[in-house]
């Protein structure tokens, strides 16, 4: 069954699947599927050279728990990392994708899933996140909406857009 997310803005079919911890060999499973696959991060570090020589994409699962920068050697070249909120009131994994994007400059796909709700969607979109994977009871074109409900940030943040606190210091220098 294939799952609809919010990536770049756009409502778009997910062309990944995850992969649970418990589940049969993922590395054998993704090869007859020929499937893309996000799979955990303890799950990628004891079966990366079978999921590496499966020619499948592979993406990987951070708990929100996980010191981002001490892995990052581990995940830095994978497609897609996927950072979990396992409450919509935990945003530890808003401050690792600020590292992801700005200290460490990951540039492949950054994914929210778990317990992610309307109220975060701007907030991840300013942090660096490409996609999400918002709780199933979410409505996604609420969701889509809300990526461009506020239009005025006063933080500099991972996304493209100038805080309003400096676009009106260099407007006042400007008269």
């Amino acid at each position: 069954m294939t799952m609809t997310i919010l990536r770049d803005g756009q409502l778009v079919e997910d062309n990944w699947t995850l992969i649970e911890d418990g589940s049969r060999d993922v590395s054998s499973d993704a090869t007859s599927a020929g499937r893309r696959v996000i799979v955990t991060l303890a799950r990628w570090g004891t079966e990366r050279e079978a999921l590496l020589s499966s020619h499948t994409a592979v993406g990987v699962l951070v708990p929100n728990t996980a010191d981002i920068e001490a892995v990052y050697a581990e995940i830095q070249d994978r497609p897609l990392i996927a950072l979990q909120f396992p409450a919509f009131a935990d945003g530890r994994a808003l401050s690792q994708a600020v590292v992801l994007r700005k200290r460490l400059g990951f540039r492949g796909e950054l994914r929210a899933v778990g317990d992610v709700i309307r109220d975060l969607v701007f907030w991840l979109g300013r942090c660096g996140f490409d996609s999400i994977a918002p709780r199933k009871d979410q409505r996604l074109e609420d969701c889509r909406a809300a990526l461009t409900e506020l239009t005025v940030a006063y933080q500099a943040a991972a996304d493209a857009h100038t805080p309003v606190w400096i676009r009106r210091r260099g407007h006042a220098r400007a008269q």
